[in-house]
This record gives C-alpha cells, structure tokens and sequence, in this order.
C-alpha cells in the first residue's frame, strides 16, 4: 500500500456528484478519486454536491484544513500523492516508472476524452442530465447541456465539417488504449508489479463508468467488452471494493454509498480493500462549505435570470447540440 496518512489523523471527506447505475458515484470524474481511496484502504466519508454541477472544481477531498480540488495540481489523486495525504505509487519499482506515466497519460488523455465525447456528444443526453442535471429545474438542465456539448465540441476540434472524421479518430485511439491495457494487465491482478497504483484506480473509474454507465449501444461500452481480462478485472474489483453484492436497490443514489467509512483495520487479504460502513456524528459544516453553499444559490439565481434571457431572446429555439458546432448562433423567429 501507500503512505495511508489519511488514516493517522482521522477521517477525511470525499465531496463527489450523488450516484447512480449501481454506482456509488456516477461521474467519470469522480469515481476513479473513490476508487483510490477504496484501493488505499483510506478511511473517508463520501458527500455529494448538487449544487455546482457545471463546476471543474468537483470532485475534491476534505482532510482537516486540507482541500485538494479536482482542478488544482492535475486534479484531486495527483494532489493527494503529491502532498503525502494517500500515496498508492511510492513504492512502486524505478523500472516501472517510465511505463506507468505513459499508461497514466493514455488512459487519462485518449480514454477520457472517448467517455466525454460519448457521454456529451454521441449519445441522446439523458445519461449526463441523470448524473449532472436532474436536481435542477428542467430548463436550466437544457442551458447547461447545450453549455457543456458546445464545450466538449470546441475541446475535442468537432465542426459540422469534420464530426465523422474526429469521432473515428476518438474511437481508434481508445481501442488502441483498450489494446495496450489488456496486454499489460495479462493475468495480473493489478496493472503494475501485482499491487495497486493510481493507475488502476483511474482505469477502474473509467471502465466501470462505460460498463455501467453507457448504453448497450455505446461504441466504447461494445469495445471494452471485447477484451475479457479487463472486463473481469473491472467487475471482480467492483464487488471487492464497492461491495455492490450487499446491495440489491442500486437504483437509490444514496445508498449504501452515502456515508461510508474504511475504519476496519487490515487483517488479511481477502479484507484488505474493503471498508465498513459505520454511522458518523453529525459535523459543523466548514467555512468552505458555506462558502459553496452561498455561491450556489448565487448561481441558481443567475442561471433562472440566463433562461429567462435565453427564451425571450431566442424565442423557443431549442439549443439543440447539432446548432452549437459553429458557435451556438441562432436565428431569431
């Protein structure tokens, strides 16, 4: 394991978007940070934020006064190894180094824009509005979709001229990546030297997101499913880490992921990754999380005041995702 000094101090606090498809969180930004700590045995309660879902920030790691944010320092597991709070890689062999940043890089680069491409662009939205939007009213849900389609458009480079010769291109990449994984993993248990390392926690999130997540009909999801290795890798860990065998309402966002806790400690292998859930004092919120919560009423208000504009201006035009490629201009009735 890593340097767990997490665990010396006491609890920390994952702040991630609430869960759903039997997961205990359902963003693909979020669930390879509850992987982590899953993996590191780190004992952490798990909160979710509804009321920033457009914000980079989410998700972020709560530690006493520490506060590692998902867009600071190549986001929230780098933050954490980097400042000694929850290490998987410290010990991890000198010989393996230069393989394990590539493979870090590829799944983090080709695999992560796949699932944002998929989850944004290719599919009908009703994934993203479940995970991001359906705590807000309906209207404001449509504006931040239109919002993050045109903005994954603009990262990816998709026009209306090239959109069929990017989406190959996203899809090659990630079956290349998917290749070069399951030739690594073998018969291994774990990506690198048979232990877990911050690798397989970015993986695992982004394989249980497209198994669990995606439609039947993902090109992704039908991919992924060709390697068997990876796929039994991925489900054999899920059971061990999320504990899905014990829960038969996965349908329920907060249960039984909503406050959960890794206070047992490490007796054997077969206890090594699992955690235990224990109830939890109630905790005075922090000036950060006050903070937070006065900015999201801020930014409910704002967002009613831009639908407001948005429908007088546009009188009823639908912000559909095919009109954002060229900038999200529209005629006016």
């Amino acid at each position: 394991m890593g340097d767990e000094k997490g665990e010396e101090k006491g609890s920390l606090v994952l702040v991630a978007r609430k869960g759903c498809f039997g997961l205990p969180t359902a963003c693909p930004s979020c669930l390879p940070v509850y992987v982590y700590l899953r993996l590191a045995n780190a004992s952490f309660d798990l909160n979710f934020d509804v009321s920033n879902p457009d914000s980079d920030h989410v998700p972020y790691v709560e530690f006493g006064d520490y506060v590692a944010f998902n867009n600071e320092k190549g986001g929230v597991i780098d933050c954490l190894t980097e400042d000694s709070i929850v290490d998987l890689d410290s010990k991890l062999p000198s010989l393996s180094v230069p393989e394990w940043v590539s493979t870090k890089a590829m799944i983090s680069t080709w695999l992560a824009q796949a699932v944002q491409y998929e989850l944004w662009v290719a599919s009908d939205g009703s994934i993203a509005n479940k995970i991001y939007f359906s705590d807000l009213p309906r209207p404001i849900g449509k504006i931040l979709h239109w919002k993050q389609t045109r903005a994954v458009k603009q990262l990816c480079g998709i026009t209306s001229l090239n959109a069929a010769e990017k989406e190959a291109e996203i899809y090659k990449k990630a079956n290349m990546a998917y290749d070069a994984l399951s030739t690594r993993l073998g018969a291994q248990e774990f990506l690198f030297d048979n232990r877990p390392t911050s690798v397989d926690a970015i993986f695992l999130g982004h394989a249980l997101f497209v198994l669990h997540a995606l439609p039947d009909t993902s090109v992704l999801r039908n991919s992924l499913l060709k390697l068997a290795n990876l796929v039994k890798y991925a489900e054999y860990l899920k059971t061990d880490l999320l504990e899905a065998s014990s829960s038969s309402s996965s349908s329920i966002p907060r249960s039984p992921f909503d406050a959960s806790t890794s206070s047992m400690p490490r007796k054997s292998a077969s206890s090594r990754w699992r955690s235990e859930p224990k109830p939890k004092a109630k905790r005075e919120r922090t000036e950060e999380e006050k903070i937070f919560r006065r900015r999201a009423k801020y930014f409910l208000a704002t967002q009613l005041v831009a639908v407001i504009v948005f429908l007088s201006l546009f009188g009823g035009a639908d912000g559909s995702e095919d009109g954002a490629e060229d900038g999200g201009a529209y005629e006016e009735d």
